[in-house]
C-alpha cells in the first residue's frame, strides 16, 4: 500500500476538480486555454488539501522511528545490562508503518513541484490569460499585446519591489542574504498576502455557512429569499437586455457602414459572429453587399473602436445568456418551493408537484425518491437534518475560533486541533490522525473556498452555476484559490503545533513546512504577524453575527437581504407578484397544450378512420370525386384548426406586463425600438444592487 493512498488522491482529486469546473464553466464555448489554466490552478489547490493529513501521518512515524533509534541501547558497552534495566526497550515497537505512508524523498519533491507551480500560475500566468480572454482583439498577437499592457503596471510594481530590496541588500554591510534567504524571503511575502485575505474570508464563512443552514430549516425564510432574488435578478435582467440592445445597434450601423470590401470588413464579421443569431438574420437581410464603400465622403470607424465595440459584444451577450438562464433556474426554485409550502399541509402525505419536470427521472430514482420519500423528506426530515447540521458546524466553528487564538501557547496546549493530534500520536493511532487532519482542514477550506463562490465585485467578478462563468471569473477564482492555500495549509498546521516554529520544539518537520524554509530571517513576521493577525477572526465573526456589513452595504443603496427591513418586504412582494405572472403564464400555456393534445387524440383518429373507410367503399368512377371532396374537406379542417390555434397563441401572448409598475413592458429583444421599458417601469431594486449579492 506504499504510495497507492496517494495515487488514489491523486486521481480523485482531478475528477473532482474537473466536475465542479464543468458546473460552472461552458467547455464547448470557452477557450481551451482557459479551461485547462483554471483547471490546473484548481486541482493543484484541492490537492494540497487532500495530500496533506497523508503529510502528517508519515511526518509523525518519521518522528517515531528517529526517536525509537535514538533511544536503543549502545554496543559494545560495559554498561550494557545496567543500561537495560534502566530504560527497558519493548520487545514490539509501536512505530508501525502507516497503511498511507509515503516513501522518504517522495513528499518534498512533491510539494515544490505542485508549490512552485500554483505560484506561477497565480502571479505570473493567470494575470496574463485573464487579460488576454478580455481584450477585443481580433488575432493572436493583437491580444497578446493587448495583455502585455495591462499587465505592465502590475509585473512592474512587483519588479521595483524587488529592485529596491536587492539594491538594499547590496548597500547594507551587514546583511548577506543567500539564495535560499531570498526564496524564503518571497515565499513569506506571498504567504503574509494570502493570510490577510485569508482571514477575512475565514471569519465570514465560520459563521455564515452554519447560520445559512440554520435558516434553511425555518419554514418560508427560503421562499421568501427567493422571491427577492427574483425582483433583483429581474433588474439586471432588464440592464441586461437594454445594454445588449444598445450593443446590436451599435453593431448594427457599423455593420451598414463598412461594406464588403472594406478593409476592416473582416473584423465586422468576426464580431457579427459573437452576436446571437436573430440579430445576425436581422442584420443579414438589411444588408446590401453590391454597394462599395466611398472613402472620401463616409467616416468609418478605426480598428480601435471596432476592439473595443467587439469587448462590449462579448460582455452584453454573455451577460444577458447568464441572467436568461439564472431567471429560468430561479423560477423552477421559486415553484418548487411553493410546492412545498403547499404540501406541508397535506394529509396524504404525498407530495404533489404543480409542474412536471421536463427531463424524463432516472428508473432508480423515481423508484426510491417517491413521492412519499419526497413528502417526508421535504416536509419533515430536511428542516430537523438541516439544524442538526448547522449546530455541528457551529461547533466546529467554536474551535476554530478559540483555537486560532490560543494555538501559539505550548506549556499548556490550548489549541483544540493539537490536542487531538497529540492524543493521537501518543497511541499511533494513524487512522484517527488522517480522519482528524482531513476534517479540520476541509471545515477550513470550506469555509474559505465557499466565501469565494459566493462574493460578487459588480460584473467584474461572479461565478455563475449552470455553465454561465465567464472567462474571467474562472481564472480570478483560480488566482485566488492559489493565493489562499499555500497559507492555509500553514495556518492548519500551526494549528495543530506541527510547525516547529510554533511549537518551538526540535523535532522533525513536516516535507511541506521544509520547502517553507526558516522563518527566522523576517522574524517580524513568524513571531509578529503569524501569531497575532489571525486573532482577529473573533471580530470577523462578531461583524459577521450581527450582520454589521450586510447593514452597512443596505445603508449606502445596495439591496441585501434582511427580515427587519422596509425595502426588503417590498422587494419580496415585488418578486412574490413576478413569480406569480410568470406561474399563471405557464399555467396558461400547459392548459393550452393539454387542449391541443386532446383534440388531436380525440378528432385526428376519427377523421383518418372515416376518411380510410369511405375510401374502400367507394366506386372507382367516383374515385377522383371523393378525392376532391377529401380534399376540401381536410382544407376546411386544417383552415378551422389554424384559426383555433391562432386564437389559442393570440391567447398565450396576451400576457400581463412583468413589471406591475409600467404600463407596458416586452421580453422580445426583436421587437420595435419603442418596446423598451421607460423610466417609470423601473423596479425598486437598484442596479447598483448588483454589488455583493450575498456576502
Amino acid at each position: 500500500m506504499s504510495g497507492a493512498a496517494l495515487g488514489l488522491e491523486i486521481v480523485f482529486v482531478f475528477f473532482l476538480a474537473l466536475f465542479l469546473l464543468h458546473r460552472y464553466g461552458d467547455f464547448k464555448k470557452q477557450h481551451r486555454l482557459v479551461i485547462i489554466g483554471t483547471l490546473l490552478a484548481w486541482y493543484l489547490c484541492f490537492l494540497i488539501v487532500f495530500i496533506l493529513p497523508l503529510d502528517v501521518s508519515t511526518t509523525i512515524y518519521n518522528r517515531c522511528k528517529h526517536a525509537a533509534a535514538n533511544s536503543s541501547p549502545p554496543e559494545n558497552s560495559n554498561i550494557t545490562g545496567l543500561y537495560a534495566t534502566a530504560n527497558p526497550v519493548p520487545s514490539q515497537h509501536p512505530c508501525f508503518k502507516p497503511w498511507s505512508y509515503i516513501p522518504d524523498g517522495i513528499m518534498p519533491i512533491f510539494w515544490r513541484v505542485v508549490y512552485w507551480t500554483s505560484q506561477f500560475l497565480t502571479w505570473i500566468l493567470l494575470p496574463f490569460m485573464q487579460s488576454y480572454a478580455r481584450s477585443g482583439g481580433f488575432s493572436i498577437t493583437g491580444k497578446i499585446k493587448t495583455a502585455l499592457i495591462e499587465n505592465a503596471i502590475y509585473y512592474g510594481t512587483y519588479l521595483l519591489i524587488f529592485g529596491a530590496f536587492l539594491i538594499y541588500v547590496a548597500v547594507n554591510p551587514h546583511l548577506h542574504l543567500e539564495w535560499n534567504q531570498l526564496q524564503t524571503i518571497g515565499i513569506a511575502a506571498a504567504n503574509t498576502w494570502g493570510l490577510f485575505l485569508l482571514v477575512l474570508l475565514l471569519g465570514y464563512g465560520l459563521v455564515e455557512i452554519p447560520r445559512s443552514y440554520w435558516n434553511g430549516a425555518k419554514r418560508g425564510y427560503l421562499l421568501m429569499k427567493t422571491y427577492f432574488k427574483a425582483a433583483k435578478l429581474m433588474t439586471e435582467k432588464a440592464d441586461a437586455e437594454e445594454n445588449l440592445e444598445d450593443a446590436m445597434e451599435e453593431v448594427r450601423k457599423v455593420n451598414e457602414s463598412i461594406k464588403y470590401n472594406h478593409p476592416l470588413r473582416k473584423c465586422v464579421d468576426t464580431i457579427l459572429k459573437k452576436c446571437p443569431t436573430e440579430y445576425q438574420e436581422k442584420m443579414g437581410r438589411n444588408m446590401d453587399d453590391y454597394e462599395d464603400f466611398d472613402e472620401k465622403h463616409n467616416i468609418y470607424p478605426s480598428e480601435k473602436s471596432l476592439v473595443k465595440l467587439h469587448k462590449q459584444v462579448i460582455y452584453s451577450v454573455q451577460r444577458h445568456r447568464r441572467t436568461q438562464v439564472q431567471w429560468q433556474i430561479l423560477l423552477e426554485q421559486a415553484f418548487y418551493l411553493e410546492d412545498v409550502a403547499k404540501n406541508e399541509t397535506s394529509a396524504t402525505h404525498q407530495f404533489v408537484h404543480t409542474f412536471q419536470s421536463p427531463e424524463p427521472e432516472n428508473r432508480f430514482i423515481q423508484y426510491f425518491y417517491n413521492p412519499t420519500f419526497e413528502w417526508y423528506w421535504e416536509c419533515l426530515l430536511r428542516p430537523w437534518f438541516y439544524k442538526i447540521l448547522a449546530v455541528v458546524l457551529s461547533i466546529f466553528s467554536v474551535i476554530v475560533v478559540w483555537s486560532e487564538c490560543t494555538f501559539f501557547s505550548t506549556t499548556p496546549v490550548l489549541s483544540l486541533f493539537a490536542v487531538f493530534i497529540q492524543l493521537a500520536e501518543k497511541t499511533y493511532n494513524y487512522i484517527y490522525i488522517e480522519i482528524a487532519c482531513f476534517l479540520s482542514i476541509f471545515f477550513l477550506s470550506i469555509c474559505v473556498y465557499s466565501t469565494v463562490f459566493r462574493i460578487r465585485v459588480f460584473n467584474y467578478y461572479y461565478l455563475a452555476s449552470h455553465h454561465q462563468t465567464d472567462a474571467y471569473s474562472l481564472l480570478f477564482s483560480g488566482m485566488l484559490f492559489c493565493r489562499l492555500t499555500p497559507p492555509l495549509c500553514l495556518n492548519f498546521l500551526g494549528l495543530t503545533h506541527m510547525d516547529s516554529s510554533i511549537s518551538h520544539k526540535n523535532t522533525q518537520p513536516t516535507a511541506y513546512t521544509s520547502i517553507m524554509g526558516s522563518m527566522k530571517v523576517l522574524s517580524f513576521i513568524a513571531d509578529g504577524f503569524y501569531i497575532y493577525y489571525p486573532m482577529l477572526v473573533v471580530i470577523l465573526c462578531i461583524a459577521t453575527y450581527f450582520s454589521l456589513g450586510t447593514r452597512c452595504l443596505n445603508l449606502l443603496g445596495f439591496q441585501q437581504f434582511m427580515g427587519d427591513d422596509d425595502m426588503t418586504s417590498d422587494l419580496v412582494n415585488e418578486g412574490k407578484e413576478l413569480i406569480r405572472k410568470e406561474k399563471r403564464k405557464r399555467q396558461r400555456q400547459e392548459e393550452g397544450e393539454n387542449r391541443r393534445r386532446e383534440w388531436k387524440e380525440r378528432y385526428g383518429h376519427n377523421r383518418e378512420d372515416s376518411t380510410r373507410n369511405r375510401n374502400i367503399h367507394t366506386d372507382p368512377k367516383e374515385s377522383n370525386f371523393s378525392d376532391v371532396n377529401t380534399n376540401r374537406s381536410a382544407f376546411k379542417y386544417t383552415r378551422a384548426n389554424n384559426r383555433t390555434e391562432r386564437d389559442r397563441i393570440e391567447l398565450l401572448q396576451d400576457a400581463e406586463p412583468l413589471d406591475f409598475n409600467a404600463e407596458t413592458f416586452t421580453d422580445d429583444p426583436l421587437e420595435s425600438e419603442s418596446g423598451r421599458y421607460q423610466p417609470g417601469g423601473r423596479y425598486l431594486s437598484m442596479s447598483r444592487s448588483d454589488i455583493f449579492n450575498d456576502v
